[in-house]
């Protein structure tokens, strides 16, 4: 695959209501304190029908800027909606979604709590003794990442179970 394979083709451009569709998703992710231009890539990813996208499609396809997409994408990566897709001998920049994006998001970020809670160790062991207020801070909110990681493991066991009946029963 070649750089001018990265130029979307008619059977990759959205439609009106797509794009709308992207926009609105992008609006309510950004509610979530997040940034919208994110909220955009992870929306056309979910719906693009290709398996994976390059940085250029994205960037076409939503006109917007590289630097934005890149902005965008490196913060998805790194919190755990989109991975990184490579291609041999393609120096491009391809992303994609899982299936199940949400389930991913949860079981990545269950692995971003024990780096918090080591941190927060750090705080509570350093050098020379903490006032009562911080030191409470400190220990309250170790302790609700490691009951939030144990929550997150069984939060993550109940969503899967819950995806599997319901793609039984043939609903969408």
């Amino acid at each position: 695959m070649t750089s001018d394979d990265a130029v979307p083709t008619p059977d990759l451009a959205m439609s009106p209501d797509q794009l709308a569709w992207i926009e609105q998703f992008a609006l309510t992710w950004e509610g979530t304190n997040s940034a919208r231009m994110e909220g955009r890539v992870v929306g056309l990813l979910m719906i693009a029908d290709r398996p994976y996208l390059s940085s250029q499609q994205i960037a076409q396809l939503l006109t917007a800027s590289a630097g934005a997409v890149s902005t965008a994408t490196r913060r998805l990566v790194e919190v755990g909606f989109i991975q990184r897709h490579a291609i041999a001998g393609d120096r491009n920049h391809y992303f994609r979604v899982e299936d199940d994006i949400w389930g991913r998001w949860l079981a990545s970020e269950r692995n971003y709590l024990p780096r918090l809670q080591r941190v927060l160790d750090q705080g509570l062991a350093a050098e020379g003794p903490l006032a009562e207020g911080p030191a409470r801070r400190l220990r309250n909110a170790r302790n609700y990442m490691e009951w939030l990681a144990g929550y997150h493991r069984k939060m993550l066991a109940d969503w899967e179970a819950y995806r599997d009946a319901q793609a039984g029963t043939g609903e969408p």
